[in-house]
Parts: C-alpha cells; structure tokens; sequence
C-alpha cells in the first residue's frame, strides 16, 4: 500500500557522484547503532543499457534543455509475479508538447519484462494503465483504466499475449484500487461514493452550491468474483470511515484498511489509522492506535505481523520509521526510532524477512530484517537511490534514479542491482555537470547537507551565480540523484551556467526525527538561516558568487522563496516563488491542513500570538524587498491557496513600486502543474527570469516580455 507524497502536503516533491561512506553507519552524534546494524556491503549496479555513450554521441554533446526536461520518461507502478520470473512496469510520461503532441496530463504504458533489455509493450497506445498487479496465478497482469468515458475499471491481459479484457467493476463509480484474493477467485475493490440521484437532478435543474466540509464523500469496499464474465452484482463490504487504501491477508478472510473519519486532507495526516476488518461482515477485529501520521502498511506472509512505516508521534513531521505490528493486539514496536534515517518503503519476502528501502541523509540504503526485527543485512546501492520496491518469489525489484537518469526498474540479483530499463537513450548526449553532496556547519554549530550541482564551463573568478533550490514540506528531503524537473533547474540550469544548491535544512527528513522536529514551532529560523548558511559556505569555497545568488522553490520551498525576496532580500539577487506561503495569519483560514500546521509545524495558533504570527510572514518584510520576484501559482490550488501569491503580489506592488514583481497564474492547476504545456511554460519562466537578474545581478533590468518563446512543433501543421 505505498503512497506517494509530493512536496509539502501534497502529491512527493521530495526527494530525489555518489560519495563513498565507511562500511558502517555511524550517526553524527558518533554513537553506533550497535549490533543490531551490522555492516554494510557495499555493491556495485550494472547498467546493461546504454551504459557508455557512443563515440557519436561524445562528439554531439551538449547541455540539457528546457525542451529535453518536457520529453522525459520513467518508471512508474511495478508488479513482480508470484514466482519472481517477470516484471510488469509503466512508463510514464507527458505529452511532449514541444513536438507538437496535445496537451494533457501524465499517461503510462504497460510493459513486461524478464531480463536485462528484454521487454516488451502489453497494450495498446491509448490505454493508460495504473495499479498494475498480477493475478495470483501469475498468468495475468490487472490494472486500472477507464475505457472512453466509463469508469474506471478492473482489466487484465493474459501474460502470455492476447486480448486485455474487463475483469471487475462497479456500476456508476470509478474503481480507485484494488487486490486479488489470494486464491485468485476474488477481486476487492476500494470505489468512490454511491450517486446521490437527489443531488444530480437538483444539480441539472441549477441548484450546483456545495456545503464546505459538509459533504463527505466516503468511499466503499466491493468484492467481485472472478470468471469469464464481469461480475455484475459485487458485494459490498461495510467499513469506517474514509478509506484510502487497504490490503488482503494471505488468509483471505480479513483485511487491513486505512481509514479516517473523513476524506478532509486534514484528518488524512492527523487522524488516519490502520483497522483488521473481517472481510465477511466489515467488523473490526483490530485497531491500530498509532498517534501520528501513517505510510506504507504491509502483511507478513504468515499474517502474523504488518509492517508500517508511521511517525513516532503526533509531533513527528512525517511518517518515517519503521513499525512492527501484531495483527492480533493492534500492538506495535519500532524498529529504527531515533535512527537518523527515514523507512521509505517496505517488503516482506517470502522467506518471511522484510526488505526495506532506507534513505540515509543524501544516499539510500536497502536493509533486510529478520522476522524478529533484527537486521540481518545492510546493502549500500552506490550511486542509485532506490525510491520504491516490489517482491515477488526471490526477486526484488526496485524503481531507482541517480545523477544520471530518472527513475527505472532495477533487479537485485547476483549480488548486484541490475538495471533493466532505459527509458531517455538520448541522455547520452548530454554533457551533465558535476554532482555532489556537501556538508557545511550553520551558524549554531549544526551539520546540514546539501547536494551541488556544479555549473558547466569555467569558474569566473568571483563565483558562478548560484541558485538555492528549496524543497517543500519541509518534511521532505532531496537526494543525491536525478534532480532536473520542470520546477527544478538541475541540469539545465548547470548547462546554462548556473550552480544549483539543494540544501536538505532543518526540518528535513532522512537525518532522523529530532532532526526534522528542530522545524516545529520555529517557523524561518533556523530553517531559512540554514540555507542563507549554505549560500556563505558556497561563498567562501569560491563556488558561489554572493551577489549572483538566487533561490526558488514551490510550497514551503515558495515559502521560503518569499522570504528570500522580503527578509532576505539582500542575500538574494531573484526568486521564484510557486504556490508558496506569504501570510502565516490568512495562511491558517484558507488551508485545509489547520491541524497538521499546529501539529508539526507552528505549535501554536495564529490567536496565541498574531504579532509573531505576522513577523514570519513576508508580507510582513515587504519593506526590505528589493529582490525581483517572479510568484507562480495554480489556480485550483487548496493547500496553498492562491490568495497567498495576490497578497505578496500587492505587497510589493503597493509598497515597493521599483521592485520587479510578476504574478502568472495556471488555470486548473491545483497545488503543482499536472498538465505538460503548464510545465514546460513554468519551466521557461524561471530560467528566464534568472537569466534577466540573476545572470546579470542587475535587480533594476526591465521585466522580460509577458510570455516566453515556446518551442511549439507541429505548429505548421
């Protein structure tokens, strides 16, 4: 049951050469974990596709493009069969907009593999498919898809080639998950609520006003027999609550759901939690009382145990270590706590150990547990980061990424990762700048890491012009691996001359709890101090110019982009705010996450002390900005509301008429672009925008023209 999370409370911004460590894991406080983490095998990876560049391809280097980031691909979801021969995988990508293709959100294709460059395409080109399993059997490989305006449904291809064929639904209602029996004879599935016939014929007659909160849609659990035909009359399983996701137990006769007492974002982060529910009545069997915030839940193959990956407390500002639950008590223990480490994802192995994907500051780590939760081994991947897993038989398959290349399918065998996929041949061509991580010590004497991509060309003698690049949360963490995205320059601001500094500040996760707690109730310092540090540290080795030093991010990374641009100012020549925070007062009005922002981030209410309250907004410091700030923000978003960018847009308008200030908004956009024509735009926006002052370092340049020159092929057409 993994669940992505992206940025700061919403779909993972976070996270994403290699430097060598010591065979053993020690923690920066050089105390070691003791004997229940032995030492770590360093292994190597094979890249059996594309590894070297031609001699061709040498010769036409150049750097990456704005154009190129608009034509990436990666691995999505990824299914091991039950035996562990296969592999089935989706690739995902967007419409390349800059060929000419319309524009439109992320779609995936399905493809199966067995080996090292052996693979091949399962379905046609229109259908996109997404929860990708394969049937108990292994004979077939199921997925989501809605066919032309259906719901979305349960389908299945037989591995061994031929038709794709419906094979579960419900009437009226799109399928959002679900899972095999493990006899094969079921499918469970997680849909939307009932249609209200009442709401619909009011609806049509003009009677469209929603009730704010009052509403709940919650979802339902059906169970489906499998056949030849669809089964036209599934049953329905009662269960509490908003359930979001849920697993079979290998008995088959009970489940474990994750529910909250409503589908508000709000109680998804504060009040989730894990139920044993018998599949024959929906009663509940067992409660997990966890007091945080909740992850990836996953069954033992004897059904004994679940793993989870939870936060240790309602303070904790993300779920990131790992449990052990006895499914018969609800009781549980955890197996890393105060490690400075974060759990990212889970397996349990046939055998009965558990395979865990472990992220170690920077690095990542895969670790195998012992049924008793004794670590049994510790493998270091080198320069991969291993984001997810999936077991099947003696097979573990991972989706990993590196400097080099986004996310693809590895296999762990041999004793090596194996790369099976390669989805960007063309990145051979490029020249890519040099990676690396970099601590430095912030003004109070803590550690922080960050990793530097360093600008191609040569150094000028004050510094390259530098650019902070903020991740959101904060609960999240970047790693050192591929960190070029529409929002983010990575490599193609470094081909444009740029250095990129991704600084994981104090409220990061992946150094362990107390390191991310230093956050909480400590809103701008030490958190915007650290990254004002890192600038300095990069000043004083000379990679940096301090008057050439930019800084962007999207939610809290807009946050702290704004703050740059107010408080900050004269630390910072541009920024590039996208849905960001302005005003920590209106901020709590019109968010959905009131709680989860007293929880784990402000302890206080904005009534306990408003003047403290506003002295961390940057609305507040609107008369320091003198840095020109481009603020970008999605229309539809319900996070950050896009009241957040008006306020410090007026601000500086009103306040400080001879700074350059420019607002874009995207229609539709929710809290990050989905649609390719928005990002690739975004992604032209802000390398435009640092050219213009940034490059330059001249603050008082003339605003660049209201739209960028898009590339556009196929516009002759």
């Amino acid at each position: 049951m993994r669940v992505m999370r992206w940025g700061c409370k919403g779909p993972s911004s976070s996270a994403f050469i290699c430097h060598k460590r010591t065979v053993r894991y020690v923690p920066r406080n050089n105390k070691p974990l003791g004997d229940n983490f032995p030492m770590i095998r360093k292994v190597a990876f094979t890249a059996t596709l594309f590894a070297t560049a031609s001699v061709a391809a040498t010769a036409q280097a150049r750097p990456m493009t704005p154009e190129d980031v608009a034509k990436l691909e990666s691995v999505g979801a990824i299914a091991v069969s039950p035996d562990g021969s296969r592999v089935a995988y989706t690739t995902a990508s967007l419409p390349d907009v800059t060929e000419g293709e319309e524009n439109g959100t992320t779609t995936q294709e399905l493809s199966l593999a067995w080996g090292p460059d052996q693979a091949r395409a399962y379905l046609p080109e229109d259908v996109s498919p997404s929860a990708v399993h394969f049937s108990p059997d292994g004979q077939m490989v199921s997925f989501t898809w809605a066919k032309d305006k259906e719901d979305k449904a349960v389908w299945g291809v037989p591995v061994a080639g031929g038709a794709y064929r419906k094979l579960a639904a419900v009437e009226d209602a799109d399928v959002s998950s679900y899972a095999w029996s493990p006899d094969g004879t079921m499918l469970y599935m997680l849909v939307g609520a009932a249609s209200d016939e009442t709401r619909t014929k009011e609806s049509k007659a003009g009677f469209d006003a929603k009730v704010y909160e009052e509403e709940a849609k919650l979802n339902r659990l059906f169970a489906a027999r499998f056949g030849e035909s669809v089964d036209e009359s599934p049953r329905e399983i009662p269960v509490p609550g908003y359930v979001s996701a849920f697993e079979i137990a290998p008995d088959g006769r009970s489940a474990v759901i994750e529910t909250a007492p409503t589908p508000q974002i709000d109680d998804n982060y504060t009040s989730k939690r894990v139920n044993v529910i018998d599949l024959s009545d929906g009663d509940i069997r067992t409660v997990v009382e966890t007091p945080g915030k909740l992850d990836d839940v996953e069954y033992s193959p004897d059904g004994s145990q679940l793993s989870m990956i939870a936060g240790v407390d309602v303070n904790d500002p993300a779920a990131t270590t790992l449990h052990l639950v006895d499914v018969s008590s609800g009781t549980y223990r955890a197996l890393n706590e105060g490690a400075e480490e974060a759990a990212v994802d889970a397996e349990w192995l046939s055998d009965g150990r558990l395979a865990a994907v472990i992220h170690v500051g920077a690095q990542s780590r895969l670790r195998l547990y012992n049924p008793d939760g004794s670590v049994a081994e510790e493998i270091d991947p080198g320069e991969l980061i291993l984001t997810s897993l999936e077991a099947g038989g003696d097979t573990l398959a991972f989706s990993a990424n590196s400097p080099r290349h986004p996310s693809e399918l590895f296999v762990w065998n041999n004793n090596a990762f194996n790369r099976w996929t390669s989805h960007n041949p063309w990145l051979s061509e490029i020249t890519f700048a040099p990676q690396r991580t970099m601590t430095y010590t912030a003004r109070d004497g803590q550690e922080v890491e960050g990793i530097l991509i360093e600008a191609l060309g040569e150094r000028p003698r004050t510094g390259f012009p530098t650019i902070m690049m903020v991740h959101g949360g904060p609960e999240a963490h970047y790693s050192n691996g591929w960190l070029t995205a529409y929002s983010m320059p990575g490599q193609v601001g470094a081909g444009q001359g740029y250095a990129v500094f991704h600084p994981n500040y104090r409220g990061s996760t992946a150094y362990g709890t107390a390191f991310s707690k230093q956050h909480t109730g400590n809103y701008t310092d030490p958190e915007f101090a650290d990254i004002v540090d890192a600038k300095r540290a990069l000043v004083a080795e000379g990679i940096t110019d301090p008057d050439r030093t930019g800084i962007t991010g999207g939610s809290y990374g807009g946050y702290a982009s704004a703050w740059g641009a107010t408080h900050d100012s004269a630390e910072y020549a541009a920024a590039v705010m996208f849905v960001g925070i302005s005003n920590q007062v209106s901020k709590f009005g019109t968010t959905d996450i009131p709680y989860e922002m007293y929880n784990v981030h402000s302890r206080k209410w904005p009534w306990d002390d408003w003047q403290a309250m506003l002295e961390v907004s940057p609305i507040y410091h609107v008369d320091k900005a003198e840095t020109p700030i481009l603020i970008m923000h999605g229309e539809e978003d319900t996070r950050v509301d896009p009241s957040q960018s008006f306020e410090l847009y007026r601000s500086i308008k009103v306040r400080k008429p001879d700074t350059p200030v420019r607002m874009v908004l995207y229609p539709g956009e929710p809290h990050g672009n989905r649609k390719a024509a928005s990002r690739y735009d975004y992604n032209l926006r802000m390398m435009r925008w640092f050219d213009t002052y940034l490059k330059t370092g001249n603050r008082k340049a003339p605003l660049p023209a209201p739209r960028p020159e898009l590339n556009l092929g196929g516009d002759d057409e």
